[in-house]
């Protein structure tokens, strides 16, 4: 955990983003800002979204697979932050066609930390890198829908628009490879299958199963035998 981020700061630095930019973006990229800052800059054939102090901040909200190759080029020779938010709250907002709102709900899902490896399990060589450094934000947010009858039937017809920053409640740092031991407990056997380290994390195996394919690929773990039919890794 490092700082909280406020509400008021969330909305004190709107306003100034591209126009073109979804409003979670923007409003993160804010965060990573100050008067020294060189946003939105040109480096190579790359844009990059915040240049501070020496050091690259990339803000993704998803699918690290896009940005991976951009990533990896631009690490040659730059630290490089990847921002990416987890809602552990979300809001859902619900407009008319005309843009009205007209419900906000909260959403029964919740993000955990251990979300980030469904973005994680297709980069998983991002955390060997030297110059690579992540910054998990754990938020609160609103997803904007609009009642317009073009979206999923599980949603009653509502197309998803947008997602908002209401704030920041914590925030995670892996400034190194080593950081991601966190996701393998002390008490955790020296070998272990995935029902073990679900068991310790408390989550689901289907979770467990891209945090140690992720960290295999990384060479945190190691694939070592066999338990029955399940697979055993080793630290």
């Amino acid at each position: 955990m490092e700082e909280l981020i406020s509400k008021k700061q969330v909305k004190d630095r709107r306003g100034i983003g591209t126009n073109n930019e979804k409003a979670l973006h923007s409003d993160i990229k804010k965060l990573y800002t100050d008067k020294d800052s060189k946003v939105e800059y040109k480096v190579g054939s790359y844009i990059i979204d915040v240049i501070k102090e020496d050091t690259f901040y990339e803000i993704q909200t998803k699918n690290f697979y896009a940005i991976g190759k951009k990533l990896r080029d631009i690490m040659e020779d730059t630290s490089v932050v990847l921002v990416h938010p987890i809602a552990v709250e979300k809001y859902i907002v619900t407009q008319d066609k005309d843009g009205q709102v007209i419900s906000r709900r909260k959403s029964p899902k919740k993000g955990v930390l251990e979300d980030i490896f469904h973005e994680l399990v297709s980069t998983p060589y991002l955390l060997r890198e030297k110059n690579f450094k992540l910054e998990v934000l754990m938020t609160i947010e609103e997803e904007i829908r609009k009642n317009d009858g073009k979206g999923s039937w599980r949603r009653k017809g509502s197309s998803i628009i947008d997602r908002r920053l209401v704030e920041v409640v914590e925030k995670h740092i892996f400034n190194s490879i080593e950081d991601f031991n966190r996701f393998l407990p002390k008490d955790l056997p020296e070998c272990f299958t995935n029902k073990d380290l679900a068991a310790a994390l408390n989550i689901p195996v289907t979770k467990v199963r891209k945090i140690t394919y992720t960290l295999k690929n990384a060479e945190v773990i190691k694939e070592c035998g066999k338990r029955g039919r399940e697979l055993l890794y080793c630290r």
